[in-house]
């Protein structure tokens, strides 16, 4: 996956690196990607303008542009790294465009090229928010959407009210990543020493580093808490739409 000065880094090595690390964690994370589309064609259609919100490699970018050759994709991320990898992907794609973008900061829709979107989507992210970033994030979002339209993030939610499932889930799936480990999968730290060892993702992985920490203390609150934010931020209905023993898909519909 290394760029050794005659040959381009293989991005698209990178995002298969990525996502074998997030399996690890997630085994049917692209189950969750395939309900989400579903969600996008039952309420918007097959030519949806999208935001891609925290966007990462652009995981959710790859899946809408497979599935709806017709949508555009506006992806959106602070992670320097992370959108050197997107860049990397997507280069020449003219339906794609990338914004690096603090989420945190209250100008960062301004950055956007559009003011509306047909589709909000995000995985595996708000969680290193805060629910107090959180809430404002999620106005800010409601701002964005269009009238019929949909927000969706698929994310770990922790029902706080049934603590001996949530210790039974987690012993299990520990149990599972314990095995993967050995027989040779990389977790998320793993990973980031070899994005550090090459040479297209140094700078961008130290830059990464000096701006999270080696992870950011964010919040997991329940699909209730979700839902009912979401509500009180402007959208008409919520709820989930799939759910695993530890992750949740909620959808806002505006």
């Amino acid at each position: 996956m290394a760029d050794t000065g005659t040959t381009a880094t293989d991005w698209q090595a990178w995002q298969q690196s990525w996502d074998r690390q997030q399996e690890w964690y997630m085994p049917d994370r692209e189950e969750r990607f395939r309900i989400m589309l579903d969600m996008v064609e039952a309420f918007v259609g097959t030519e949806p303008r999208v935001l891609d919100l925290a966007c990462g490699t652009g995981t959710i970018t790859a899946r809408l542009l497979a599935r709806f050759p017709g949508a555009t994709s506006t992806g959106v991320d602070l992670d320097p790294a992370l959108l050197a990898i997107a860049r990397g992907t997507f280069e020449g794609d003219g339906r794609v465009t990338f914004v690096e973008a603090d989420l945190k900061d209250p100008a960062w829709p301004a950055l956007l090229p559009y003011g509306a979107y047909d589709a909000v989507l995000t995985a595996t992210a708000l969680h290193w928010l805060r629910t107090g970033p959180l809430e404002t994030l999620y106005g800010q979002v409601a701002e964005l959407v269009r009238y019929g339209g949909v927000f969706m993030n698929a994310d770990h939610m922790i029902d706080d009210t049934t603590p001996r499932i949530n210790a039974a889930e987690r012993t299990q799936r520990h149990a599972r990543m314990d095995r993967a480990m050995r027989e040779g999968a990389l977790d998320w730290a793993e990973w980031w020493q070899l994005a550090a060892k090459d040479p297209a993702l140094a700078a961008p992985t130290a830059r990464r580093f000096e701006i999270y920490g080696a992870h950011a203390d964010g919040e997991t609150p329940s699909a209730a808490w979700h839902a009912g934010v979401l509500r009180e931020k402007g959208f008409a209905e919520a709820r989930p739409v799939w759910r695993s023993p530890s992750d949740t898909l909620l959808l806002a519909l505006k």
